[in-house]
């Protein structure tokens, strides 16, 4: 209010019932005439603010409306979407290119006005149990092995119980995003009616919201699931406003601070525990905490199918005579003896796999950078201990093995005691190798005795037990009847 109540009546009682002037009211009450003049009448009142809307922009020139036009028309014509005029930017320009005196609020109304703008208006939903998931994708950072690494996150919501779902990848390719909703169903023990996404190129082919069609393998995902593919609209995130919000709160209550792990599968596991930690919340508003009503939903979702969809990216590759395969752009090894037969390669979103005639023989983490050359030191053992000289050149060796370990093996006597201190790494580990030759602290090293530090370790000597075993006597008797029977007959 500009002024109290009490003094509002004064000027009022003054007025009508005494007949005092304007001036003479002011004088009394030492107020301005301006006030008293506004409230003598009593067509203003204190406790209702005045609108703006009447108010004369006298300071708004044909010039300054010009100079407003001309900047939409040219956000218009480079048609730039992030690189277009605010009313700030207006109002800034005209304060520098035109000496504008007026208020930035009077441009705001005018950029609006022309601009067509109407306030943001939304319907709320309301939807039944296992009816509807919400799905979307959003960025993040944290640290794997020490290496800084750009993260995409998949989050997915039941849109009754909110219950909620998440899991980090290092890509939004088509096989990330079709395992995301797999481990989804699994986590949520049911698929819903309908899955509800925007148009990004892995889900959508061509087309947009109704229109939309389907990447093929996204149909054959959702034939499998029996649910039904919701597309929105462009630029309408509020159609999906339950799992756009959960993208930003993942980033602030599990990533916060930045996370410092050793494997992708480290983070999602700490995320894994937190969606279900999130199963105790009670939502305001809300009578059941959201585990509660998850409960409810669960008997509502469609049963999964007893066969688990694959959604890897598979090809066939032949292995090559370094005993490695192709896969994207990048070489991994396998064991020797499969060099020059063919085997399957299935990438996932964060793994891949290795089989041969139904038989995993190596798994690694996806690499997607270009040009590398994963080893196992493991793959390539036999082999060197059959070509000890190779062992200082040997790719697996150097690319694998710490440089602390290969400065000790070339303090051995012989590249054969190397390749014996090879095999003792891939037996018992490289970290265990390591701390033996620490705790030996032996200036003449040699790999009987690294050996034997490990073996009471890790297979420890075996006691001969005494076990008293009874052993029935001979029952001379019934062998002499036998024997009797047969003289007789």
């Amino acid at each position: 209010m500009s002024i109290e109540v009490d003094i509002y009546e004064k000027i009022r009682y003054l007025h009508v019932h005494e007949g005092k002037s304007q001036r003479t009211i002011s004088k009394m009450l030492e107020i301005s005439r301006n006030t008293v003049k506004k409230y003598c009448e009593g067509s203003q009142v204190p406790w209702v603010r005045q609108g703006t809307s009447g108010r004369q922009r006298y300071v708004v020139t044909d010039e300054v409306m010009d100079f407003i036009k001309n900047c939409l028309a040219i956000d218009e014509t480079e048609n730039i979407k992030k690189q277009k005029h605010t009313a700030k930017r207006i109002y800034d320009r005209l304060v520098e290119e035109k000496d504008f005196k007026g208020g930035e609020s009077t441009i705001r109304e005018i950029v609006a006005e022309l601009k067509g703008k109407q306030a943001k208006v939304f319907v709320p939903l309301s939807y039944d149990p296992g009816e509807a998931i919400q799905i979307d994708w959003g960025e993040a950072t944290a640290y794997i092995s020490g290496k800084k690494t750009k993260l995409n996150l998949f989050c997915m919501r039941e849109c009754y119980s909110a219950d909620i779902y998440c899991r980090a990848y290092y890509r939004q390719n088509e096989e990330s995003f079709l395992e995301a909703q797999i481990t989804g169903f699994d986590y949520f023990e049911g698929a819903p009616k309908r899955i509800i996404f925007d148009n990004a190129k892995v889900a959508v082919k061509e087309g947009f919201g109704i229109h939309a069609k389907a990447q093929d393998r996204y149909l054959a995902l959702a034939a499998h699931y029996a649910f039904q593919c919701d597309f929105c609209n462009i630029a309408a995130g509020h159609e999906k406003g339950l799992v756009e919000g959960l993208v930003g709160w993942v980033r602030r209550n599990v990533l916060v601070p930045i996370p410092r792990v050793e494997t992708i599968d480290e983070l999602n596991t700490e995320i894994l525990r937190r969606c279900l930690r999130y199963r105790e919340h009670k939502i305001t508003g809300r009578e059941q905490t959201v585990g509660e009503m998850s409960m409810t939903t669960r008997v509502m979702l469609t049963s999964l199918p007893r066969y688990r969809f694959d959604p890897s990216k598979s090809i066939t590759q032949r292995v090559s005579d370094f005993s490695t395969v192709r896969f994207d752009y990048n070489h991994y090894s396998v064991p020797v003896k499969y060099a020059d037969k063919e085997i399957s390669i299935k990438g996932y979103g964060n793994e891949i796999v290795m089989i041969y005639r139904n038989a995993e023989i190596a798994r690694y983490p996806r690499c997607y950078e270009r040009g590398q050359t994963k080893y196992r030191l493991e793959h390539y053992i036999d082999l060197i201990e059959k070509r000890p000289r190779s062992v200082f050149n040997a790719k697996p060796v150097k690319s694998t093995l710490t440089t602390q370990l290969l400065e000790i093996g070339r303090r051995l006597s012989s590249p054969r005691e190397m390749v014996k201190l090879l095999r003792l790494c891939v037996d018992y580990g490289e970290d265990k190798v390591l701390g033996a030759i620490a705790s030996l602290k032996s200036p003449e090293l040699s790999v009987d005795q690294i050996r034997a530090f490990l073996t009471p370790i890790n297979t420890p000597e075996k006691i001969p037990v005494e076990i008293d075993i009874p052993v029935p006597k001979p029952q001379f008797e019934k062998y002499n009847v036998l024997m009797n029977r047969g003289a007789a007959v």
